[in-house]
């Protein structure tokens, strides 16, 4: 690690809130000038302030903004960036940006539009690692038709699952039970895959129906140098949505864990794959073998939402790996370098409100009191009085506990969530509070329909209802007895601020 390291003096940031911010810090410890894009909608975000340059490039809507190629590319070239790195979402995992970027003289940081190409389809993707000698979820090949849809489900056996070859994010994705319910939603799900990634092919996979989702990080440079960091355990999600992921996983035998790392790394080699990336299996938890089986989901060709998680178990900077790898440096560790030290644990905090269905709560932030202390971290993107936009992803922040092991991880991470304030907006941290007290989550005992299993919603909204009544008594009885005066100190009528505040004070929530 002594050796000299290659770097660029200047990269361009194309994407925005936490992650925008995230790789802002790592360009900083690295000495290399940050640049930011943005829209007219986010002229007062965190990652507009901390960058050393900002360009406006357009209005709130993504396709106009952020999803815009050659405005992007035109603002790297006029700021004199050498690189650009995409974050995740948007153009991250575009294939035509990537080389858009090459044809242009910039870094793209991350893989080559070649292997982003398979990887990015998931039915070329599914060929290509069963070549490999991988296993994948038995299933199909590319639908040609409702015809030969019904006749494979038929084959698979129900319930089986309809998923668009381009899709991601929970996004054109059909749990279907019978031979009706797939006639009835078969040209819907192309439709939703067309207009969400502008690809309408659908595929079918049978449908496993408690499977633990479980993913390795992989680094590879430009030399052959493969390695991977461990896994995480993502299997709590809703609606298809991972909501909080953490490393080691809790129920991971060693001789699993070693046939997991072996199988991503071999995927990634059958792309010849530079960079970070990430390779997702589900593992059969039901699987009457004494040995789980997993199969191979996808292939994410980016740099995760929960990076973090193994960033802190394994003490390696994921993005600044990434910056340095683009530039053309060797990777700085090899495999037994990797350990995985203690437990970490990863809450995404949303901006939407868990009592109604987990709509999206936007607007604008009034207070925010970030958590600290012992093994704690939030990689934020937001500020009080800063405006959470209607147009993008909730995402506020991504909040992290690291303890000795995965007890101690999760009583700081309790703690946490008792100290994050965010006024103004609703937010999930409720859920969370609900989440980290349950006994079968507090096991270990995981798998991707845990959330619907445990009722944990519904339990949420009735600890929120009962706890609702405590701070309005303690303000009913802070206001009697404390003030005997028919005026405040400023002369305001006390009767007032109850119309002033439209609600309790944030000091008795």
């Amino acid at each position: 690690m002594g050796d000299r390291l290659e770097k660029f003096r200047k990269i361009l940031i194309a994407n925005r809130g936490e992650i925008a911010v995230r790789v802002i810090r790592a360009c900083r410890e690295l000495e290399i000038s940050p640049v930011v894009v943005y829209s007219d909608a986010d002229a007062e975000a965190l990652h507009v302030k901390l960058s050393d340059e900002a360009y406006n490039i357009g209005p709130a809507a993504s396709i106009e903004s952020y999803l815009c190629i050659e405005k992007i590319i035109e603002v790297a070239q006029r700021s004199g960036a050498e690189a650009v790195h995409p974050g995740y979402g948007f153009l991250s995992e575009n294939q035509q940006f990537a080389q858009a970027c090459q044809d242009s003289g910039l870094t793209f940081i991350g893989p080559t539009a070649d292997s982003m190409k398979v990887m990015g389809d998931k039915v070329a993707s599914r060929v290509a690692v069963q070549t490999a000698g991988v296993a994948v979820v038995p299933g199909t090949a590319a639908l040609e038709s409702i015809q030969d849809a019904v006749r494979a489900a038929g084959n698979l056996g129900y319930p089986v699952m309809l998923k668009a070859s381009a899709g991601g994010g929970g996004k054109g994705l059909r749990l279907v039970s019978d031979e009706e319910q797939l006639r009835s939603v078969y040209e819907t799900t192309r439709n939703e895959a067309r207009s969400s990634f502008n690809e309408p092919t659908v595929y079918l996979e049978k449908y496993l129906s408690r499977p633990r989702h479980l993913e390795i990080q992989i680094l590879g440079d430009l030399h052959g140098n493969l390695i991977h960091l461990g896994e995480r355990e993502c299997s709590i999600q809703r609606r298809h949505q991972k909501l909080l992921e953490e490393s080691p996983s809790p129920m991971m035998g060693e001789s699993i864990r070693e046939q997991l790392a072996e199988a991503a790394l071999t995927v990634a080699k059958t792309v010849d794959y530079q960079n970070a990336g990430t390779v997702e299996f589900l593992v059969d938890s039901t699987s009457s073998s004494q040995q789980p089986k997993f199969y191979f989901l996808e292939m994410n060709t980016r740099l995760q939402v929960e990076h973090p998680v193994t960033e802190i178990v394994t003490g390696i900077d994921l993005v600044q790996e990434q910056i340095l790898i683009a530039a053309g440096n060797k990777l700085r560790y090899s495999q037994p370098d990797v350990r995985l030290r203690g437990s970490a644990i990863q809450c995404r905090i949303y901006a939407e409100d868990p009592q109604n269905q987990f709509l999206p709560s936007p607007g604008r932030i009034t207070t925010y009191f970030e958590p600290s202390g012992p093994g704690i971290r939030n990689d934020s993107g937001v500020y009080a009085q800063v405006e959470v936009p209607v147009e993008y992803d909730p995402l506020i922040s991504k909040l992290l506990a690291y303890g000795e092991d995965r007890g101690q991880a999760i009583g700081r991470m309790r703690r946490a969530l008792r100290e994050y304030k965010i006024g103004g907006i609703q937010t999930t941290i409720p859920f969370f509070e609900v989440l980290l007290s349950d006994p079968e989550f507090l096991e270990g005992s995981l798998h991707t329909h845990f959330l619907e299993e445990r009722e944990l919603v519904e339990k949420m909204k009735v600890v929120l209802q009962k706890s609702d009544v405590t701070p309005l008594i303690a303000a009913a009885l802070y206001y009697r007895l404390r003030n005997h005066s028919s005026k405040t100190a400023g002369g305001r009528p006390r009767d007032s601020l109850w119309k002033h505040y439209g609600r309790f004070p944030d000091t008795f929530r």
